[in-house]
């Protein structure tokens, strides 16, 4: 008996506007069903990004892409890459249709098991999707699971979502804005100045520049229940960026409890996305150019 063939979920468009739709599909990577215009793609961005990403990007980012052997040949494929992560730090790479309802994400990374959605971006959507696709998943996320504090991080970034699962929504919320923040929009204090390592950023042209380079976003230092009390934006380039200063310290933050600080904060207000308090550590104030008043999320 076959297995189906893996489907392309993406967000649909009613009546109301798109809406997310979910699959929790564990499916093989079809490898030999790419077409050239989707190896063309996975190219093109890949060339463009590494490029982009010259002195902007952490330096285990860069690494381990090396590491793994990524290049712009080919899309590569998951079962090689498994090789690698497996004997590093004992993660897999699973495909997936699309995005995953909460928990089972949270499942997954629980288990070590990291969802890369199997299919890439159309050539038009080149400069943006909505969505995470191949790219995203593969080119963002998959470099620094190498890096076996950031993998730890990850695995109990995952325990603590099930976890959060079960308590309610609020605390859903918190847990949300901690990965928006540094998996997603994290930025790394190193020696030679500030540098990206959130995935959300490493994936995007512009945001890999506006996020170290223009004036307009906040830059500050990371607090872990300031940032579960900050809400984000989804619909345009942050307000805010908060800069760790090692991947010891993200692993350090998740160490305690997290019932007690949810309820905490359930008592206190949100903070909104651009603003700064008195009592960050602030590597830059940003002027606010360009800034949306309302979107938070």
């Amino acid at each position: 008996m076959t297995a189906p063939k893996p489907q392309r979920v993406e967000r649909q468009q009613t009546d109301k506007g798109y809406v997310p739709v979910y699959t929790t599909a564990a499916v093989e990577q079809p490898w030999s069903s790419y077409s050239s215009a989707d190896h063309a793609t996975w190219a093109a961005l890949f060339e463009r990004q590494r490029d982009v990403l010259k002195d902007r990007a952490c330096r285990e980012f860069i690494e381990n892409q090396q590491r793994f052997g990524m290049t712009p040949d080919a899309i590569p494929r998951f079962d090689e890459l498994n090789e690698v992560l497996a004997k590093a730090t004992g993660w897999t790479l699973i495909g997936v249709e699309g995005l995953l309802p909460e928990l089972t994400f949270f499942e997954h990374l629980a288990n070590r098991h990291f969802p890369v959605t199997w299919w890439i971006r159309k050539p038009e959507q080149i400069d943006y999707i909505a969505e995470p696709d191949l790219f995203h998943d593969l080119f963002g996320h998959v470099p620094l699971l190498l890096n076996p504090m950031f993998a730890d991080y990850m695995a109990a970034y995952g325990r603590g979502g099930v976890k959060a699962h079960g308590i309610g929504a609020e605390a859903l919320v918190d847990l949300t804005r901690l990965y928006w923040y540094t998996v997603e929009f994290g930025l790394i204090k190193q020696d030679d100045g500030l540098r990206i390592y959130g995935s959300g950023i490493v994936s995007s042209k512009g945001e890999s520049i506006h996020c170290l380079e223009s004036p307009a976003p906040n830059r500050v230092g990371f607090d872990l229940k300031r940032i579960m009390q900050t809400r984000y934006r989804i619909d345009t380039y942050q307000k805010t960026y908060f800069v760790i200063d090692s991947f010891e310290q993200l692993m350090e933050a998740t160490r305690p409890d997290f019932r007690p600080i949810y309820a905490e904060l359930a008592e206190q207000p949100s903070i909104a996305a651009g603003e700064v308090l008195a009592s960050d550590r602030v590597f830059h104030r940003g002027t606010s150019e360009g800034w949306a008043k309302d979107g938070d999320v």
